[in-house]
């Protein structure tokens, strides 16, 4: 699991935001009992017992964080929200600097809009957060066999096409910092 997150980390920023949702999902589905996690999710993969070993000290060290930030019922860790927040930084620069970039982001925006007016004054943070969690709820619509519209399609795949582009940029300017 740990090496899935850090491949995901260092090749699409976005799928691995999405993908620490799931763990984080995953630890709250068994309310961070750690005998469980490792029963019921840690036993169940077919491999070594030093790498389950490894598996499990990798969620439990995901427990002891989302304790420690108290986010057992919900949230997300504060690496994740800083990750967010740096795409976000990404998108206003690009919006500025990059005219495909916000031709792509015209196409998600009436989407952005949406989700907007149906949250009812809940705060659903920015416009990149928006996107995640667009591309998220469909991810669990799916994994739970739950009927997905065409309108929740569309909307994913103007979200996606931000959230490849931002995670692109992410990694290029990571890239360059590097060298």
């Amino acid at each position: 699991m740990q090496s899935v997150a850090e491949n995901k980390k260092s090749n699409n920023i976005a799928e691995y935001i999405i993908y620490m949702y799931q763990m984080e999902d995953l630890i709250r589905s068994y309310q961070g009992n750690q005998d469980e996690l490792k029963t019921f999710v840690v036993e169940k993969y077919p491999v070594s017992e030093e790498e389950k070993s490894n598996i499990a000290d990798w969620y439990l060290g995901l427990l002891d964080q989302m304790k420690v930030q108290e986010i057992l019922e919900k949230g997300h860790l504060e690496e994740l929200n800083k990750l967010v927040s740096e795409l976000a930084q990404i998108h206003w620069n690009l919006l500025k600097t990059d005219p495909t970039y916000f031709e792509t982001y015209g196409k998600a925006k009436p989407f952005i809009l949406d989700a907007v007016m149906q949250a009812e004054g809940q705060d659903l943070g920015n416009e990149i957060q928006i996107c995640l969690n667009g591309v998220y709820g469909l991810l669990l619509c799916r994994l739970l066999g739950k009927k997905v519209s065409d309108e929740q399609l569309k909307s994913a795949d103007a979200f996606g096409d931000i959230l490849s582009t931002l995670s692109y940029h992410y990694k290029v300017k990571g890239s360059i910092s590097k060298n």
